[in-house]
């Protein structure tokens, strides 16, 4: 038999956590000496605690592993369990990667601090468009809130266009404005220039007025990493004694199934100070 600690660097866990799987039930010592208590373990009882291991890192709670262990679980109900497990590690996965995406694009923002490219921006006037729309509710402007809502509804109208029979004539153009609420949520606007007439049904046909002065930049890469380019051109507005009147349109350009080869033009209202 082993020790406590001899089984523990076996094991290659901790004493600390044997001795809590003893208070659980999870592990038992397979002899505990009346007169020191102190903990004896086999050599095979290391498969059991493998699998404790193993399962715990599943992210399991120790209560399933002990009706794991102890064939309290069925093999159907195993399944359904790992299966959740690995839904939960993959929108975890999914998480992450989209905060790794927003942390590189404010990095990015802070390395373009004091570059002003001035040939990147134009100022122009944007004629009206008619549009076909949907719209939803964001919790804010940052891509993050954005994205999750922008992308669904852009599936859903080139659906309902499908089924209308209306084919777009034009760019997508994404357009935004404070919720009524005034509660800091944005309302989304996602759409694409149609040639259809104004009427009713499961689209919302619409003019988009023009917009006498507009300061635009071209945004080359997914729409995640938009952050630095709209500084850019913010610190440019700023900068040429502009004032910005309203959020920008983003007017997609280029949209391949690869979103960093995206182009998307920026335009914002803008007024003299």
């Amino acid at each position: 038999m082993f020790t406590i600690g001899e089984f523990a660097r076996h094991g290659r866990v901790s004493v600390r956590m044997l001795r809590h799987y003893d208070a659980t039930g999870l592990l038992r010592p397979a002899h505990v000496d009346p007169a020191t208590g102190y903990r004896h373990y086999t050599a095979a009882q290391l498969a059991r605690l493998n699998r404790v291991v193993a399962l715990k890192d599943l992210g399991l709670t120790l209560q399933q592993v002990g009706e794991i262990l102890d064939e309290k679980v069925t093999p159907e109900g195993l399944r359904a369990m790992l299966r959740l497990r690995k839904a939960e590690l993959t929108a975890a996965m999914t998480a992450a990667a989209d905060r790794l995406v927003q942390v590189e694009a404010r990095l990015r923002a802070i390395e373009s601090e004091g570059h002003m490219p001035e040939n990147d921006v134009v100022i122009k006037s944007v004629p009206a468009v008619r549009v076909a729309e949907l719209t939803a509710v964001a919790a804010s402007f940052a891509p993050e809130d954005i994205g999750p809502v922008v992308a669904p509804l852009y599936d859903e109208l080139f659906r309902r266009l499908d089924e209308a029979g209306i084919r777009p004539t034009g760019p997508g153009v994404a357009h935004y404005e404070d919720a009524p609420e005034g509660d800091g949520r944005i309302r989304v606007h996602a759409a694409v220039q149609v040639s259809a007439p104004l009427r009713g049904g499961a689209l919302r046909i619409t003019d988009l007025p023009p917009v006498d002065l507009a300061a635009t930049i071209v945004h080359r890469g997914s729409m995640d990493t938009v952050l630095p380019t709209a500084q850019t051109l913010a610190r440019w507005i700023d900068t040429h004694g502009y004032r910005s009147t309203g959020y920008p349109r983003e007017i997609n350009l280029e949209c391949p199934e690869n979103h960093d080869d995206w182009v998307t033009e920026l335009q914002t209202p803008v007024a003299r100070d």
